[in-house]
């Protein structure tokens, strides 16, 4: 909406060395133009027409919140977008924008999707359609609900067993346990000792057990699970960073309860091993069975570093680095430390 204010027959008279600007207050969209000679004229007149206390009043540039004083505001250009703040208020440019967007009520939430359900529409250019279409399917989020009847939509293509969310993610993340588990299984046919396949095999019998009472440790999936669970309890998951890293620099994060895209897109992020378990933590265990004289092996230890949270990090795709990791398992936990009598 524009409206124009502040305006008499004399002001008109002297608009040529007057600047004309579109003003309007922090989280309104109603601009009005107003056309003054400093600054001080200007919050005179914006305060009048915006009903804002003079005292203590600033204005600043929509744009990035550039403070104005006389000097800039004789740089301007005319029509430039400005914002009235109150004594207070502050206001960072277009992120402030979206902070407020952000902490708005589900009302405005609806009018965002449908304004950028209809954008999307007519928009040709492959970038702005990439942005909007991400907004979309962030916006469009059926979080809240849990049962396959609750959001029909989210199930598509899972199997009728499961009939809600949490337990359908409980069983994406026990598959892939039970995958890490395949594979350190598999590897005893590339032992050539007998006795060490032996051993070997009776050490993945205790692995497997202990999975079997921690559920294949389903609960990091699992929203429910609270504090075990790597997630929030409306299912948000961050991206932990490559193993290198201590977080994540692009601040990679999804919410695979909100809807079946993110569902589906999710299957892309990987548990990575940081200490990694075909390259360094399987070929210790062997070697360390190939020397069994140094003592009684430290099974729950390579437990840890397989399956559990101690040396997995949920990473997104992009943050997935597939190089040689370097780092190895701790020696001072190959082996059971021996009780003294």
């Amino acid at each position: 909406m524009w409206s124009c204010g502040g305006g008499s027959a004399g002001m008109f008279r002297s608009l040529k060395k007057n600047k004309l600007v579109k003003l309007r207050r922090r989280g309104e969209s109603t601009k009005y133009g107003v056309a003054a000679a400093n600054v001080k004229e200007l919050l005179r007149k914006g305060c009048s027409i915006l009903k804002v206390p003079l005292k203590g009043s600033r204005v600043c540039l929509y744009e990035d919140g550039t403070e104005v004083g006389d000097d800039y505001f004789r740089m301007l250009p005319d029509n430039v977008e400005l914002v009235l703040l109150p004594e207070g208020q502050s206001w960072d440019g277009f992120a402030s924008d979206i902070s407020l967007l952000l902490g708005s009520t589900n009302r405005h939430y609806d009018l965002l999707i449908k304004s950028a359900k209809n954008l999307l529409t007519d928009e040709q250019s492959q970038r702005k359609r990439k942005i909007l279409s991400d907004l979309l399917q962030n916006l469009e989020d059926n979080s809240e609900s849990e049962k396959r009847e609750e959001d029909s939509d989210w199930f598509q293509g899972i199997d009728t067993r499961f009939k809600t969310k949490s337990d359908y993610m409980k069983y994406n993340c026990e598959s892939r346990i039970r995958g890490y588990l395949k594979e350190v299984d598999g590897y005893a046919s590339n032992i050539q000792s007998s006795r060490v396949r032996t051993e070997y095999k009776k050490i993945v019998t205790s692995m497997l057990e202990k999975l079997k009472a921690t559920k294949y440790n389903g609960c990091y999936f699992d929203r429910r699970e609270g504090a075990d669970c790597m997630c929030s309890g409306e299912g948000w998951f961050s991206c932990q960073g490559a193993f290198d890293q201590d977080s994540c620099s692009s601040l990679h994060s999804i919410n695979p309860y909100g809807n079946r895209e993110s569902r589906i897109l999710f299957s892309t992020w990987n548990l990575d091993h940081m200490i990694e378990k075909k390259r360094t933590i399987i070929p210790t265990l062997v070697d360390a069975l190939g020397h069994h004289s140094h003592g009684e092996i430290n099974w729950e230890y390579f437990y840890r570093l397989l399956f559990t949270c101690e040396n997995l990090k949920l990473v997104h795709i992009v943050c997935h680095k597939k190089t040689v990791h370097d780092l190895t398992c701790d020696s001072a936990k190959i082996y059971k430390v021996k009780k003294r009598k």
